[in-house]
């Protein structure tokens, strides 16, 4: 698919590595932190190129590496523990984990561990099937759909490269970024078939979580150099 690609912000974290957007504006994670901030969505500031600061919100996650939104939560994926980049927490998850959160108050109202006991860098909310999550499950290279109530697996989705961050779930597939080849692929959920897909090429931000702005207009953030973009689709 032919796109365009344009920078829009820095976020308001240096190493942001999950964002969605919802009806408030759009929640960006940070992976250092795990702090979690509500921006608005505009003209950044001129000075600073970052956009306007709603509310933030503390979390239980460690080491961030995915956001979504779904059931009145905001879903964080924890990869891991978070002493690499900052003082140990006894709420840090000694592997792979997803936490409910509270978007209010950044309580945390449900924790699941990662299906296949390995890392995650990615999760969505499935809009065409409410009440399940998508989440890149590291160790056995997929996509793995869970339902909420149950934490039951539905399907898994076998992905082509290695390090598989954000996601978007449309009607016909499942978008997953594969971040160190910079591409996002449109997969088939039944047969795993590559549908088509988006080069993201250098010198544009590397894409690592990834959210849906319209149906033409998508966001990414990198938490390598702390820049939001947008992706225009040509379709």
């Amino acid at each position: 698919m032919e796109v365009e690609i344009r920078n829009l912000f820095r976020a308001q974290y240096g190493v942001p590595n999950g964002l969605q957007i919802t009806d408030q504006g759009l929640w960006i994670a940070d992976q250092v932190t795990d702090r979690c901030a509500l921006m608005e969505i505009g003209e950044p500031d001129e000075v600073y190129r970052v956009a306007k600061l709603i509310k933030e919100i503390p979390s239980e996650s460690s080491n961030t590496s995915g956001l979504t939104y779904g059931e009145g939560l905001l879903w964080f994926a924890a990869n891991g523990a978070g002493g690499r980049w900052r003082s140990a927490r006894d709420t840090d998850a000694p592997s792979g984990e997803v936490l409910g959160v509270d978007p209010e108050t950044g309580e945390t109202k449900r924790r699941e561990k990662i299906p296949d006991g390995g890392g995650t860098h990615g999760i969505e909310y499935d809009p065409i099937e409410p009440g399940t999550l998508w989440l890149t499950t590291l160790k056995s290279q997929t996509a793995t759909q869970v339902k909420i109530s149950d934490w039951s697996i539905l399907r898994e989705v076998k992905l082509p490269y290695v390090r598989a961050h954000g996601m978007i779930r449309v009607v016909d597939g499942l978008w997953v970024v594969h971040t160190g080849d910079r591409v996002i692929l449109k997969l088939d959920v039944e047969t795993n078939e590559e549908k088509d897909r988006i080069e993201v090429p250098e010198p544009h931000p590397e894409p690592h979580g990834l959210s849906k702005l319209t149906d033409s207009s998508w966001i990414y953030c990198d938490a390598a150099s702390g820049w939001v973009a947008e992706i225009q689709l040509n379709q």
